[in-house]
């Protein structure tokens, strides 16, 4: 395995991955103030990000709406690729289709 993928072992009790961590840590913010921007304890961030509770349909989209990106960007059932490696591909797929 890569150093780039992700976890891709198991997803966690609640059988989703998500990059809720990976999102924080790029824009440094805290648990406590993501929980706090969505109405959540602190310590519901840490379980959601290890996959050990699955977000509601509203908290979900609640996070979404915080980070500014869809709810697929954020949460999945399948192993998540890196965001940059998503964006290549589909910007070099577009211009593969302009030849």
């Amino acid at each position: 395995m890569q150093e780039n993928d992700t976890k891709s072992a198991a997803p966690g009790e609640s059988g989703l991955f998500n990059r809720i961590a990976v999102l924080r840590a790029e824009r440094g913010i805290g648990r406590q103030a993501l929980a706090d921007a969505v109405g959540v304890n602190y310590q519901t961030v840490g379980f959601l990000e290890r996959g050990d509770y699955g977000p509601s349909l509203k908290l979900a989209f609640q996070i979404a709406e915080y980070f500014g990106l869809p709810v697929e960007a954020i949460f999945s059932t399948q192993p998540l690729r890196p965001l940059s490696q998503q964006v290549y591909a589909s910007s070099q797929s577009g211009e593969k289709g302009r030849s």
